[in-house]
């Protein structure tokens, strides 16, 4: 059976939403078990594991949230040279446009040498307000949507050998 590794992190729910989304989607591939990790509870060894990956974090401050960082400063050079070529997706929950998080996921996938297999998925909910920044988010059921497609493609693909 091959793994699919989702790592979150969320503040207000609108990220574990987006998550919760893709991994629904993935479930639907028989062939393939979904393991949605929160960011602080992801291990080196879970990375190994996998066949493929989704990263997902809100954005903050413009930037991939302090805890996905850790997550990567946490298993980075464990899984360096291990794991070459893998697939992976990202999700963002961006208050602006999400694109730097975006970019950030990226250069840590480059130095991984994974493979980015989607654009990454950006849901905007345009919060600017400290008000509206820390409210729980509700995502809308179209983004979700968008999210579990990205899980269940990600999902076939790694099942298929196809990426």
């Amino acid at each position: 059976m091959k793994t699919l590794l989702i790592v979150y992190h969320t503040l207000t729910g609108g990220t574990l939403q987006m998550a919760q989304a893709a991994a629904d989607g993935a479930a639907g591939e028989a062939a393939v078990a979904t393991l949605l990790r929160h960011a602080p509870d992801a291990t080196p060894a879970d990375v190994l594991a996998a066949d493929g990956y989704i990263f997902a974090t809100p954005e903050n401050l413009g930037a991939v949230s302090g805890l996905l960082k850790d997550f990567f400063d946490r298993t980075y050079y464990a899984a360096l040279e291990r794991i070459n070529g893998r697939p992976y997706a990202s999700l963002i929950c961006a208050g602006s446009d999400g694109a730097n998080a975006a970019r950030q996921i990226e250069r840590i996938a480059t130095g991984w040498r994974l493979r980015a297999v989607a654009e990454p998925l950006i849901v905007c909910t345009h919060a600017q307000t400290p008000e509206a920044i820390l409210r729980p988010k509700t995502i809308a059921a179209a983004d979700l949507a968008r999210c579990a497609e990205l899980g269940a493609a990600l999902a076939a693909g790694v099942a298929l050998g196809v990426f």
